[in-house]
């Protein structure tokens, strides 16, 4: 595993400054940077024969257990004790040997010989040592936050496969992935962003499976982080994708372990942030927000069934309620006569015509969505099909909306719903409404124009550089078994180990 050393990529742009041999004036420079945080904490301590040599510890009491702090302190006491010698005069010179010959892995301490990386050592949850007359200190790794523990993924359920699920602490993020993919090829480098945050980002990937040209272009828009302040994985995903206008997401999201570890098999880079459980995925290519870890748990058939059955979901939510306004307003020559019969029944009485009546009820529903999704979640989903219920049946009554057009807008939030990747589902919402206002306005010859215009942006849209419609466009044949159709796994686990052809788990 390839890491920086904590707290080295902000100090590249700092200057060094040492610290002084004088405990007093170490503990002035820190009092006046740590000023008005109430929970820092100073412990002075003596050590040696007859207490007689001064040390002060510095951290912050919200993210370190006071036992930490008293284990340390122990340890460090036998550890020199052990050192020099029974009845021997300890002397900040006997640390000095110690941890300079015998090496710091022995109680996990770091020496630190500069100012500004014992402050940022603090910041980061450490127990920094400082000691009269001696002009280095010792940081402990002793940051104890309680953190959410690996539990079934709230977005990505299955019936069939792993509940394990990705958490907010980055280091057990990492541990997940690596008991997963054992091979020395899987490689993590780590970055530090932001000037106040100090945000540990980590990114990973196979060797050999990435294409090199594609990790020196993350590499490259990675770098603009490290000056930012990061808070969670969307942020990175914002900075780095090629159009930032563009209504389809260009990167997929996951909170479960298999899939990344599939992703990065297939050539893709995993990108993971401290305090957030999401894992980026770099690049996504539009056929794979389609795709669920679900479908390789399954039977082959059964897989592409469900998968053809995503597809259909698709277009049934991006495409139904335009077709109804096309068709109601411009084309009603085009609809079987008993079916007309019965939307002029249906739409019989209705005041407003079938574009404003199906942007009614269009708003209405995304705002239940919203409010959903906003309140608590005991009440945000009775909210929601209560809601959906009484506003749907209350307009119909009110002679406000026709029962079709509920019908219509109903299923194609249910279409929505059964697409995998919450982010494509966006777009869709996004998207819909061009698509109604060239329908009100053109009919099917408006919604064609709206469809083909979508379509020139999707081909030109990029994702790393890489086209966003492979494999259809550019076309590449033996990819295709894991797109339209899901191949046996006995063909897929055999396929070479190529970062175009090699899927196990999406």
């Amino acid at each position: 595993m390839t890491t920086n050393t904590a707290g080295g990529t902000s100090q590249a742009n700092k200057e060094q400054l040492p610290i002084s041999e004088k405990l007093p004036d170490n503990l002035r420079q820190l009092e006046t940077i740590f000023a008005v945080s109430s929970d820092i904490v100073f412990k002075h301590w003596n050590y040696g024969p007859e207490l007689q040599h001064t040390a002060c510890s510095i951290y912050y009491g919200s993210l370190v257990q006071e036992d930490k702090f008293n284990y340390m302190k122990a340890s460090l006491q036998d550890l020199v004790t052990h050192e020099v010698g029974p009845g021997t005069m300890i002397k900040p010179e006997h640390i000095i040997s110690f941890f300079e010959h015998d090496g710091v892995s022995k109680k996990k301490a770091t020496v630190l010989e500069d100012f500004n990386l014992a402050v940022e050592h603090i910041s980061n949850g450490n127990i920094v040592i400082f000691f009269n007359q001696w002009n280095k200190a010792l940081s402990y790794k002793a940051q104890s936050v309680e953190t959410r523990q690996v539990t079934e993924p709230a977005n990505e359920s299955v019936v069939q496969g792993p509940r394990e699920s990705t958490v907010e602490n980055l280091q057990k993020n990492l541990g997940l992935l690596r008991l997963r993919l054992k091979s020395p090829k899987f490689k993590i480098e780590t970055i530090m962003a932001g000037g106040e945050t100090q945000t540990n980002v980590a990114y990973g990937y196979v060797e050999g499976a990435v294409d090199p040209a594609l990790l020196k272009e993350f590499k490259k828009r990675v770098e603009q982080i490290k000056q930012l302040e990061i808070l969670e994985t969307s942020f990175i995903e914002q900075i780095i994708e090629d159009s930032t206008y563009s209504p389809f997401p260009q990167h997929r999201y996951t909170e479960r372990p298999d899939v990344a570890v599939s992703a990065m098999l297939d050539g893709k880079i995993a990108v993971m942030v401290q305090g957030t459980s999401s894992i980026l995925l770099c690049p996504g290519l539009f056929a794979e927000f389609f795709q669920s870890s679900e479908d390789y748990y399954q039977r082959t058939v059964y897989s592409t069934f469900v998968r053809w059955l995503r597809i259909i979901a698709f277009l049934m939510a991006l495409t139904l309620p335009s077709v109804y306004i096309a068709l109601s307003t411009f084309h009603p020559e085009l609809v079987p006569t008993v079916l007309l019969l019965a939307v002029i029944d249906a739409r019989e009485g209705i005041p407003l015509p079938a574009f404003f009546e199906a942007l009614l009820m269009e708003f209405f529903f995304e705002l239940l969505r919203e409010a959903g999704v906003r309140l608590p979640k005991p009440v945000g989903s009775a909210v929601s099909i209560v809601g959906a219920l009484v506003i749907g049946e209350a307009a119909i009554n009110a002679g406000i909306a026709s029962p079709i057009m509920v019908i219509i807008v109903a299923a194609t939030g249910i279409a929505s719903f059964a697409i995998p990747q919450y982010n494509i589902a966006i777009a869709l919402r996004i998207l819909r409404f061009p698509l109604m206002i060239c329908a009100a306005l053109l009919g099917g010859f408006g919604m064609m124009i709206c469809f083909l215009l979508i379509l020139l942006h999707v081909c030109k849209l990029r994702s790393l550089g890489q086209p966003y419609l492979a494999p259809f466009a550019p076309f590449r044949l033996v990819e295709l078994r894991d797109v339209l159709l899901r191949v046996p796994l006995k063909v897929l686990l055999r396929a070479p180990r190529d970062r175009h052809v090699h899927k196990t788990v999406k």
